[in-house]
């Protein structure tokens, strides 16, 4: 039966604890550095006798009903046991005693001190006294021969010297031990033992060995050390039959040898890996009581795999654990069952009885025993073999029919199997409190009250709009408890009349009837719960997760691989965590499940495996407001899925950071991405709050843990990934067909771009040229544009041309995806409106307008374009739609603002080169060669001779909205369109009527779709400037101010303004958008300045460079040809 480990229990304070057990072995002595001995029954012993004997007691021993202690007035004190009441003092030195012992019949104490000095003290009369002299540093330990001829000691001086207590002179001395100058410096206490009996060997720990010294020729007979032993030992301590050795190590291991085979039988790790510094065997049975230096007290039962008289059971951690071998059986059954005869005896007969196998239990046979030896055990069972053949239960260990060893147990070496963490609920303090919180959420707290007075729940809203508080009794006892904005969900376990019971109120229902509940089958206990919207969740120990409508509608059910950790509810996500299989070495082995369950069910995440830190547990899942599931676990990582890598974690937060204190916490209670949020509760000393007082929540920031942050690069670089990760959730809402704000996903965006931006600069200015395009592959068109000016301005011509290659390359890319886009495009189209014809035309042209003319004539230009429009078709045609279908709602961004044109969300065509009347230049090939009428248009905005140019422009478009949200829009969505959506959609409706008269209605219906004079557009832009300085003016007085504020600007500022009108308007462009065809060179220098001015931070004041110089130097920039 393998050994059982107890649990520690505390003993006394912090520092040197001993420990040793009376005569019959019925009660545990321990004293410690609180100056208080305690006589314990046993390890479960709540109220253990105590007394106090000093301020400090470094060590005792017992024995024939006298107890010794060694305590800090320097003196050896007796008490009589078990009153302990004092009985005179022994000896004293002029410092303390470091240890005490008895010798093997109780009628001498040897005591060694800090003095340098040994004494031997009968007990009867003090007054005969031997002192020692001869080691040059405090004495560490003692041990009496037990024939009472020699004394054996260690010293802080590096050598162990053996004593003739006769004539008190040194017989031998080896220089085993480190060198200090005190106990508390000394690597190890060095407690060493003689084997009891006949004494003939003295054991001394040194360094991760055990030296065995022969007694008369004090020649090293063998070495005892084990693999196991990592740290330096500290303390030996024989069994009383003198067959066993057991030894402590400085890092908490305790392991056992058999004397006899030299062979180790037991390994033992301390919980927390304090040093242990007592050992004791107990008299009669195989159990070892051990201190540690914190003052713990344990026990290791079952020493050698053998029973005990009192017949305890293993320990269930140990017996799971066997289980989990359960398969090896044919192995250890086929050939390792030992012969029924042998030719020799095993020691075993010579000995105590204690030791003595006492059972016919079945046992398991070591692999590694000796060939001969006789397995006693072994005889008696083999008659019962065959009738326990069929039996398959386990007799004491998990191993069904197999013999337990008699000297050994089958040791295994390998990782250690961890205790499955229990379910729990997200927010929730532990259950056995009778304050607890049930659950902290984002909704609400839910608070459990279970004393004498009340067992009740007490449900608070963070915002009473939802609900007012509640208080509801809790006869039922519930333990589980779940939030949200539509309903409470409890759930209790079963009893033994009742089933488990899961309980929903739903508060937010319009009948009368606002709770259900629901019982489980019988034998199946709810372990953990969720809500969702408009579903509930519960998993159970049947490895089943059962969905319900809010209303309490039974859904779908489905198994779970393992028991479940945890559930999570959000929207239309479940998240399930559950254990995969068996985790090692303290790690925990956990599995997640991501499903949708909306009107299209699947599932996200298939089971993945979830990573924790090492060595810890999951102790909060649950989503983000935005709805990215995120976990935290016991070392205060925060992790969040990634949608952007193929749903990968990556994380966020170490909460451990933000810690004053090693055993402060923090308490997740919610996390939000936007603005990037993490709300926690500060815990001090504790992992979870207690309900009073009122905790307070935190705010703590996301850092991704990212290399070398401290620097410009590793800050920006952490910054911009970030904003990446953290703004994942803006594609993933936009295509569940969630609303969005546009403008805090344009924000983004620009943040990003940035970013890149100011990298790429670093990098220029570091000389990584290769750098610079590596960032410039991130960036957006009109980014890449900037950075293409960047590096020709730094003088950096080969950078600048890689770069204008990846400018085209990005463009034919593009287009090649918008030309399959644009074939869908078509089909949708004829699906859309069968009985509609339409004329390339009318579907793929966009007016294009003249540049240079003025604000007046903004009904003949109007003509012009679709005079223009009819005289080059042939261009037009050829080329792809730059407004395809694929651009999301969310990406409908303002002005002024950069778009992202990513893979992920449909691409627009940002190379589009647009022909023009008065400037009917050919293209040259390189598409940087037209770079200069955009950069100065940004830079230098006020130049209208760079204006007059007018050659092509490189310049991505708005994205628009998707094509079938806009087509469908005014006869399907219910929603609050924005200004330009409005138009489009008053299009739409016309174009069905009127299709012939698209341009005339367009002009004639809306004020918004005439060109805007360039006031106007400086009113828009600066609307929100005037309103926050003159917050309650009416329209009218609004555009007063403005006119005003208008003419205060210098004549260049307002011309900039009217070629911007000219070159057309935001709304103009959705309204063309809406007809398909190809956005003007105007539409496009004016965005390209809007974007750019804002981007590049510059502003519209810049001083201009002369214009000459301007063409030359992007000429001597990009020439290719």
């Amino acid at each position: 039966m393998p050994s059982a480990l107890k649990p520690m229990r505390y003993g006394h304070t912090e520092g040197h604890t001993d420990v040793c057990f009376n005569d019959t072995g019925s009660c545990i002595v321990t004293c410690g550095s609180d100056g208080d001995v305690r006589i314990w029954e046993n390890l479960d012993d709540d109220d253990p006798t105590s007394f106090n004997v000093g301020e400090k007691a470094y060590s005792c021993a017992l024995k024939n009903g006298r107890l010794i202690t060694a305590v800090s007035n320097n003196t050896v004190q007796i008490h009589t046991f078990p009153e302990g009441a004092p009985d005179g003092i022994v000896t004293r030195f002029t410092t303390n005693a470091n240890h005490i012992i008895f010798n093997s019949d109780g009628t001498k104490i040897a005591a060694g001190s800090s003095d340098f000095m040994v004494k031997v003290v009968e007990v009867t009369d003090s007054s005969k006294q031997k002192t020692f002299r001869g080691h040059d540093a405090p004495v560490l330990s003692l041990s009496f021969d037990p024939r009472d001829v020699y004394l054996a000691s260690a010293s802080c001086d590096g050598s162990v010297r053996v004593w003739k207590i006769a004539d008190q002179t040194c017989t031998t001395s080896w220089p085993l031990l480190q060198k200090c100058n005190d106990v508390i410096n000394a690597k190890s206490i060095c407690r060493l033992g003689w084997q009891p009996g006949n004494g003939k060997l003295l054991a001394i720990p040194v360094d991760k060995v055990v030296k065995l010294y022969r007694r008369e020729t004090w020649d090293s007979k063998f070495d005892l050390s084990d693999a196991f032993i990592t740290q330096t030992l500290n303390i030996v301590a024989w069994s009383p039959c003198g067959q066993y050795l057991a030894a402590g190590s400085v890092d908490g291991c305790i392991v056992v040898w058999n004397m006899e085979s030299q062979k180790c039988i037991e390994r033992m790790k301390h919980e927390k890996k304090y040093t242990i510094c007592g050992l004791a065997w107990h008299p009669k049975y195989k159990q070892i009581a051990y201190t540690d230096t914190e003052g713990n007290l344990g026990l290791l039962e079952n020493i050698g795999d053998e029973k005990k008289s009192n017949d305890k059971v293993t320990s269930t951690a140990t017996k799971d654990y066997n289980d989990l071998f359960d398969g090896d059986d044919d192995y250890l059954s086929g050939d390792m069952i030992e012969p029924q005869s042998s030719p020799k005896t095993g020691a075993n007969e010579e000995d105590d009885d204690d030791f003595k196998p006492t059972s016919g239990h079945f046992r398991r046979t070591i692999i590694d025993d000796d060939d001969n030896s006789l397995d006693i055990g072994m005889i008696k069972a083999n008659s019962n073999l065959l009738e326990k053949e069929d039996d398959d239960d386990d007799q004491t260990g998990g191993f069904p029919a197999l013999p337990p060893s008699s000297t050994q147990q089958p040791f295994y070496d390998g990782p250690m199997p961890t205790p499955r963490q229990k379910p729990f609920q997200s927010g929730s303090t532990p259950a056995h409190l009778m304050h607890r919180f049930m659950v902290w959420n984002s909704v609400g707290i839910i608070r459990c009250y279970n004393d004498e007075q009340d067992n009740a729940i007490d449900v608070e809203f963070h915002d009473t709009s939802v609900h007012h508080a509640m208080h509801l009794p809790n006869s039922l006892n519930h333990k589980m408890a779940d939030l949200s904005t539509e309903a409470i969900l409890l759930a209790c376990e079963s009893t033994e009349e009742l089933a488990s019971k899961l309980h929903c109120i739903h508060f937010s229902s319009w009948d009368a009837n606002k709770e259900w509940t629901v019982d489980m089958p019988k034998d199946e206990d709810i372990e953990a719960i969720c809500l969702g919207q408009g579903w509930a969740a519960c998993a159970t120990s049947a490895l089943l997760v059962r969905v319900f409508t809010v209303g309490g509608v039974q859904k779908e059910i489905f198994s779970l691989p393992g028991p479940v950790v945890s559930m999570a509810g959000h929207g239309e996500q479940l998240m399930v965590i559950y254990h995969r299989g068996t985790g090692f070495d303290g790690d925990q082995c956990i599995g997640v499940q991501l499903m949708e369950l909306g009107k299209k069910k699947k599932q996200i995440l298939h089971g993945d495996p979830l990573s924790l830190t090492k060595k810890s547990y999951l102790i909060w899942v649950g989503f983000s407001a935005e709805g990215t599931p995120c976990y935290v676990d016991s070392e205060g990582i925060v992790r969040m899925l990634n949608r952007g890598l193929g749903n990968t974690w990556i994380p966020v937060c170490n909460t451990r950071e933000h810690c004053k204190g090693k055993s402060d916490h923090y308490w997740v209670v919610g996390i939000h991405e936007n603005p990037q949020q993490l709300r926690c509760i500060p815990c001090k000393g504790a992992r979870f709050p207690p309900t009073i007082p009122r905790p307070a929540v935190a705010i703590l920031s996301f850092k991704l843990p990212y290399c070398q942050v401290t620097t410009e690069k590793g800050q920006m670089e952490e910054q911009y990934w970030r904003s990446v990760v953290f703004h994942n959730h803006v594609d993933y809402l936009s295509k569940n067909g969630y609303e969005l704000d546009e403008s805090a996903k344009g924000q983004a965006v620009k943040e990003q771009q940035e970013l890149l931006m100011k990298l790429f600069a670093l990098s220029c200015k570091l000389e990584r040229e290769f750098r610079c395009v590596e960032l410039a592959d991130l960036m957006t068109q009109n980014v890449v544009n900037l950075a293409i000016k960047y590096a020709s301005r730094s003088r950096k011509l080969n950078l600048a041309q890689r770069l204008s290659e990846m400018a085209v390359e990005k463009a034919s890319e593009l287009e090649a995806a918008l030309e399959d886009e644009e074939e869908e495009e078509e089909d949708f189209r004829k699906h859309l409106n069968p009985g509609y014809s339409n004329s390339a035309t009318e579907w793929r042209q966009q007016p294009v307008r003249k540049v240079q003319q003025d604000q007046e004539m903004e009904d003949a230009e109007e003509t012009d374009a679709c005079e223009e429009a009819e005289e080059m078709p042939k261009v037009h045609k050829e080329r792809p739609n730059p407004f395809s279908k694929g651009v999301t709602s969310a990406e409908v961004t303002t002005p002024k603002s950069v778009v992202i044109a990513s893979s992920s969300q449909g691409r627009v065509n940002p190379f589009k080169v647009s022909s023009n009347k008065k400037d009917p230049v050919v293209p040259s090939a390189n598409v940087l060669d037209t770079m200069s009428k955009y950069s100065k248009k940004n830079c230098s905005s006020s130049s209208q001779a760079v204006n007059k140019q007018s050659p092509p422009v490189i310049k991505p478009l708005i994205p628009k909205p998707k094509f079938k949200q806009i087509s469908a829009a005014s006869f399907f969505q219910a929603r609050t369109p924005n200004s330009s959506e409005k138009t489009v959609e008053e299009i739409e409706e016309k174009k069905g009527n009127e299709s012939h008269e698209i341009k005339v209605t367009a002009q004639e219906n809306t004020e918004n779709r005439r060109p805007k004079t360039g006031f106007q557009m400086w009113l828009e832009e600066n609307r929100a400037n005037i309103l926050k300085d003159n917050p309650d003016l009416n329209e009218a007085e609004v555009i007063k101010e403005g006119m005003s504020r208008f003419r205060v600007l210098s004549a260049e500022e307002r011309m900039v303004w009217t070629e911007k009108a000219k070159g057309g308007t935001v709304n103009d462009s959705a309204e063309d958008k809406k007809r398909k065809r190809p956005a003007t060179d105007e539409d496009e220098v004016k965005k390209n300045a809007e974007q750019k001015s804002e981007d590049s931070n510059l502003s519209k004041k810049t001083k201009p460079l002369d214009q000459s110089a301007n063409v030359k130097l992007s000429a001597f920039a990009f020439k290719q040809s």
